[in-house]
């Protein structure tokens, strides 16, 4: 009798460890499954971002002078808030996202815009509509990204 009840105790720890892993798992997978279609709607907004500001630097190039969008952006994707950043290098331009719990940085989804523009910003998505402001500052095109809360 005295063996019994030790191993119906050790077969109850061992079975609580195998259904914390299996819970943790299915928590880690659902967790997954909610990430990806979130940073798929920030790549898209960054592709409509990039795009706007491909038409702001084309018309404002071709008319030589200055233009302004305002984008409605969604406040949060899913129930997270996001960040905007327009941002250059040397030699390339671009558009970054992340979510306000992460932080920009190399691993941040990018889409590339014209390198001979000389861009600058951010948009918080808790502070509504992006405002996109392109102009000539003598030969260099310039392009600027502020939320409305800033601008007004």
């Amino acid at each position: 009798m005295p063996t019994i009840a030790p191993s119906y105790i050790y077969a109850f720890f061992a079975l609580v460890a195998v259904s914390s892993i299996l819970i943790s798992s299915f928590a880690a997978y659902a967790a997954s499954l909610r990430t990806l279609p979130e940073m798929r709607q920030l790549q898209n907004l960054l592709n409509r971002v990039a795009a706007k500001s491909c038409e702001l630097i084309t018309l404002t190039t071709t008319t030589n002078s200055s233009s302004e969008a305002v984008l409605k952006l969604p406040s949060t994707i899913g129930n997270k808030h996001y960040w905007i950043r327009l941002h250059n290098e040397t030699s390339k331009a671009w558009v970054e996202g992340v979510f306000s719990s992460m932080g920009l940085g190399d691993s941040a989804p990018r889409v590339y815009i014209p390198n001979f523009v000389f861009p600058s910003g951010n948009h918080s998505s808790a502070y509504g509509p992006a405002i996109l402001e392109c102009y000539m500052n003598g030969s260099t095109v310039k392009l600027h990204l502020e939320s409305w809360r800033d601008s007004v």
